[in-house]
């Protein structure tokens, strides 16, 4: 009697519950680590060329990509993120004395709004006088609006912890990634057969791909931001900025921090700059993404809007800030895994006409 079966069964249940073990142990870092792999894996070509040129070695070459990570993402998020909790408390004590004050009033553009400006005015001025109304107002929508933005920043500084903690796993991912990639492998071909290669090369290419256009897209839509509210004399650029970086992973995200630059150069009376800062907006800042995106993952996978959306808002729920980056790579492998095993037109063939 054959009890091979029987044994093949055991061991596939041991495995079965040690990886689940594993999970269950690594799961309050499995952001951080799912993360630094995507980093790693999409900046492994620039780690092998700096790892030729510094002759070989591996932990200095690892540092040097750590430390290149910390100072041009990490530091800066950190810096913001301590910059929002500051400015929004110190706004809104601002707006909270001038509201005891009664010293608020409705900007005049307001009045000149077509069919609605003069009856809006009215009902603001008439607000702002009785400061019951006005208290029973800030109570209903400036504190709420003050925790919101509060939460926005506390979830910010998560991230951060988040990509501190990534830095530091990738660290060990560049320093023994082709230790760890060999054992990767092996496993792969003994689950798949002569299948592993190609999942491989999908699931580099995709990852590369998605975050390209992620990350890359969201520098050059907060750079060309950065520059037109300098240009405004739109306050907090830094700030604004890094929220342009951080809507950018959301469709029609960047509209709302430069529409809303352009509403307070309009509340300030500089109607020219409003009208430059919706221009600049509209066809500079949000037309990066339609020229650097396609660029960016032309090596990629091109995710449809519908699930880039899920990926950010479920990466969010599932991972934090860090699920912005997370949740639209997973779903892009899985979306060109499923592509290529159910022999449709994979996105790696539509976009470079000649497949992996």
């Amino acid at each position: 009697m054959d009890k091979r079966p029987g044994r093949n069964y055991t061991r596939a249940a041991v495995v079965i519950l040690l990886t689940l073990g594993c999970l269950y142990v690594l799961q309050p870092f499995l952001a951080a680590i799912l993360f630094a792999a995507a980093v790693v894996i999409s900046s492994w070509p620039l780690y092998q060329r700096l790892l030729l040129r510094l002759r070989g070695r591996r932990t200095l070459t690892a540092l040097t990509m750590t430390l290149s990570l910390t100072l041009l993402v990490i530091i800066p998020l950190a810096l913001v993120a301590y910059n929002l909790a500051d400015n929004v408390a110190s706004s809104f004590d601002q707006i909270r004395a001038a509201l005891n004050q009664g010293e608020l009033l409705p900007p005049k553009w307001i009045r000149d709004i077509p069919l609605v400006g003069d009856q809006l005015d009215n009902y603001l001025r008439q607000l702002v006088a009785s400061r019951d109304r006005m208290m029973e107002l800030a109570r209903r929508m400036v504190e709420p609006a003050r925790h919101a933005l509060l939460s926005g920043g506390m979830m910010l500084g998560a991230g951060v912890a988040q990509m501190s903690l990534a830095a530091f796993v990738s660290f060990f991912f560049y320093r023994d990634g082709e230790a760890l990639m060999a054992v990767i492998r092996a496993a792969m071909h003994r689950i798949m057969d002569e299948e592993a290669e190609s999942v491989a090369e999908i699931v580099s290419q995709t990852v590369r791909g998605v975050m390209y256009g992620l990350l890359g897209t969201a520098l050059a839509q907060a750079l060309v931001a950065a520059l037109g509210f300098f240009i405004a004399g739109v306050p907090a650029v830094p700030l604004l900025s890094v929220l342009v970086f951080v809507s950018s992973l959301i469709p029609v995200g960047p509209p709302i921090v430069w529409g809303g630059a352009a509403i307070w150069l309009f509340a300030q009376g500089e109607t020219g700059w409003a009208i430059f800062m919706l221009v600049w907006g509209f066809f500079l800042i949000s037309g990066v993404d339609n020229v650097v995106r396609p660029m960016l993952i032309s090596r990629g996978s091109s995710l449809p809007f519908l699930l880039t959306l899920l990926g950010v808002l479920g990466g969010v729920i599932a991972f934090g800030f860090v699920g912005m980056f997370i949740g639209p790579t997973l779903l892009a492998v899985g979306y060109s895994l499923m592509s290529g095993w159910t022999h449709t037109k994979d996105p790696i063939v539509r976009q470079n006409g000649n497949g992996v």
